[in-house]
């Protein structure tokens, strides 16, 4: 019986750094989504929701 036929491969590593360098949110400094090089405020995708929760709801 030729058992490397259920063999399954090994996974391949994930690089630890994937991407360009990320901007900082501008309320509470985690990564976004976005390249550093972008322009204005960044948000991450939690303060972004929160500031459309805030703005929505200021009436």
């Amino acid at each position: 019986m030729d058992d490397s036929y259920c063999a399954t491969p090994a996974p391949a590593p994930v690089p630890a750094y994937a991407g360009p360098p990320y901007a900082a949110c501008v309320l509470c400094r985690k990564p976004t989504e976005f390249p550093e090089s972008t322009k204005g405020s960044t948000l991450c995708p939690v303060c972004a929701w929160q500031e459309a929760g805030r703005t929505a709801c200021s009436g």
